[in-house]
């Protein structure tokens, strides 16, 4: 059966930790010396145990071994002084770099730019002024291309609006002139009650009377019939 895993504590059990240190000291001891002769390293082992017993092991001298480790970590100490210091200032180099650049790029999106305005041009170079001035001229020239055309535009429009507005006012003042003469011709003509009545004509007015005339013949004319045959009745001999 293979060894299985033990859980990294401390041993409560006195007699069992005292044996395991006995034996992972004895391991430790063998490692060290194994890896300075193997390795041909310098090391120094130095082991206190929980009773105060002290447990070494080194291929030089522990003290010559202990010297040279202060020296490591003093060096090492000042080499991360040093390195820290160059870091910080790099770090403010590049800080530096960085608000630069933000300076340019804020400058260049401003609008109007400074520099198109007239303003901070005493950090400008003569080549950099005549490209500036080459800008200015271009800028100029598509700026009164586009005005130009937006009132060639507007000036075609109004042109139109104008044409359709005298077809407008053409057609109006026509309609105006046949309503006029629509009232005219309405006003000139007789109504539809006057169109009932006759004509006047003298022979027709002649006729008339002699209609009139007619009954007041034609009654006198019956009486005289009927006073003759009164009298026949009454003289039968006769």
């Amino acid at each position: 059966m293979g060894r299985g895993k033990i859980e990294i504590k401390r041993i409560e059990n006195t007699t069992n930790r005292q044996v395991t240190f006995c034996k992972r000291r004895n391991g430790l001891l063998k490692k060290a010396y194994e890896l300075s002769v193997l390795c041909d390293a310098e090391v120094a082992l130095i082991v206190f145990s929980s009773r105060g017993r002290l447990y070494e092991y080194s291929n030089n001298s522990i003290k010559s071994t202990i010297e040279r480790y202060k020296k490591a970590c003093a060096d090492s100490s000042n080499s991360n002084a040093v390195i820290e210091v160059n870091s910080q200032q790099y770090y403010q180099q590049e800080a530096a770099k960085l608000r630069h650049q933000i300076q340019i790029l804020q400058n260049a999106n401003r609008w109007p730019p400074m520099h198109l305005m007239g303003d901070s041009l005493s950090s400008l170079t003569v080549k950099e002024l005549k490209q500036l001035e080459n800008r200015l001229e271009r800028g100029i020239t598509r700026i009164r291309s586009k005005k130009h055309e937006l009132l060639f535009a507007e000036i075609e429009y109004m042109q139109k609006r104008e044409t359709e507005l005298q077809n407008d006012n053409m057609y109006l003042r026509a309609k105006i002139s046949e309503n006029e003469r629509a009232h005219q011709v309405s006003v000139v003509q007789p109504g539809p009650e006057f169109d009932t009545l006759p004509t006047f004509d003298s022979r027709n007015y002649y006729n008339v009377h002699m209609l009139e005339a007619a009954p007041h013949y034609s009654h006198h004319q019956d009486q005289t019939a009927l006073h003759l045959g009164y009298e026949n009745k009454a003289d039968p001999a006769a």
